[in-house]
């Protein structure tokens, strides 16, 4: 009996060892180089150079790149008349360097903009065509300074709200519905060659979903030049189901644009009641009770998380044909935004690569084993 332990521990141990050594050498980008782009959301201390081991991940496992905040209204038009370029031209630097696809995040969206932008100098609101010169010279400025360099943009960004009704935004409340195929018009104009998609979270949910759909279908008829449409894929472990999430893809994919999932992570940290939202002004107070895992993830949450990414990657690889890219919204849990959302001060384990920019076991092995199953 001791010999068969032995053997068995020997075996156990060189399984380990050839385990470990298939999954250093394994990268996203190549389990998936036949079957969609792999993308991963930077941050500033990243492409411009500050984080050194976070550029050699990014180059090793990625093959395109989104920002999380460098090219939004308020990070390169903080006012009336000022652009500062200084940030997103890093980004845009690091991508071409590096020959990554380059993913522009977000042109026109409700938030991370300034009350400004739809008043005048006196206080008084804009009318619809002032508020569309406000849009066009935004989009023709911001898009017109990496003309050919940036691959495709986030023209507009979450434009409805859950129950399917257009978000009281003012772009939608100053120039009205069509502000939609205005936002398109003026970026295809600032770069003809550009990929253009529409972006928002929550697409498997039905009632939001169908009108995404309907949006879609419209921007079709009339020639609009759409290129594809993103589900954000911000994700619970329990919710949505990966049932859910595949209705969205099929859903979106059958109006014929390509589907992205533009800004993946799966939230392993309870839920409070009823929230299932990625609304950034969706906040809540700190309480310890949401916060469990400050010493580290159980090994069985973390075999939860495993198996939610790994079906979730089956399902996108099951449906290669309509699915464009997957991007992470961060690159390492200690990246990621919701560390601090909803709740601020709590120690989140979305990604698949850990706080030293390791892959995850076993999240990481059994996303790159998809493809061979």
């Amino acid at each position: 009996m001791k010999i068969s332990r032995i053997i068995f521990a020997i075996v156990a141990l060189e399984l380990s060892v050839n385990y470990a050594f298939r999954l250093a050498d394994a990268t996203l980008k190549d389990a998936f180089k036949n079957d969609f782009d792999i993308g991963v959301a930077l941050n500033a201390r990243q492409f411009s150079g500050l984080d050194p081991k976070a550029q050699a991940l990014i180059r090793q496992q990625f093959n395109s790149i989104s920002p999380e905040d460098a090219l939004k209204w308020r990070s390169v038009h903080p006012a009336r008349g000022k652009y500062t370029f200084d940030v997103a031209d890093k980004y845009v630097e690091f991508g071409v360097k590096n020959g990554l696809d380059i993913v522009g995040h977000t042109l026109i969206w409700h938030s991370h903009t300034d009350p400004w932008i739809s008043v005048n100098e006196k206080g008084e609101q804009l009318n619809r065509d002032e508020m569309l010169h406000v849009m066009k010279d935004h989009i023709t400025t911001v898009m017109g300074r990496y003309r050919g360099k940036i691959k495709g943009w986030d023209v507009v960004n979450e434009a409805f709200n859950e129950d399917g009704t257009y978000r009281k935004s003012k772009w939608h409340e100053i120039i009205g519905e069509d502000f939609i195929e205005k936002a398109y018009e003026y970026a295809h104009e600032a770069d003809p060659s550009a990929e253009l998609y529409y972006n928002d979270y929550n697409l498997f949910k039905p009632a939001k979903r169908a009108a995404v759909v309907r949006l879609l279908k419209k921007l079709k008829e009339k020639n609009i030049p759409l290129k594809g449409v993103g589900e954000q894929g911000h994700y619970y472990l329990q919710t949505p189901t990966v049932a859910e999430v595949e209705a969205a893809v099929l859903d979106l994919a059958s109006t014929g644009y390509p589907v992205s999932i533009t800004e993946l992570d799966v939230n392993v940290l309870p839920k409070p009641a009823g929230q299932l939202t990625a609304e950034v002004s969706a906040t809540l107070a700190y309480d310890e009770k949401w916060n469990p895992y400050v010493k580290g993830l159980p090994d069985t949450t973390a075999r939860k998380l495993a198996h939610k990414y790994s079906t979730l990657f089956a399902m996108f690889h099951k449906h290669r044909d309509k699915i464009a890219r997957v991007t992470f919204w961060g690159l390492t849990d200690g990246d990621s935004w919701l560390n601090g959302y909803p709740i601020k001060g709590r120690t989140n384990y979305p990604l698949l690569f850990d706080r030293n920019y390791q892959p995850k076991r076993p999240v990481f092995g059994d996303v790159v084993r998809v493809v061979g199953k």
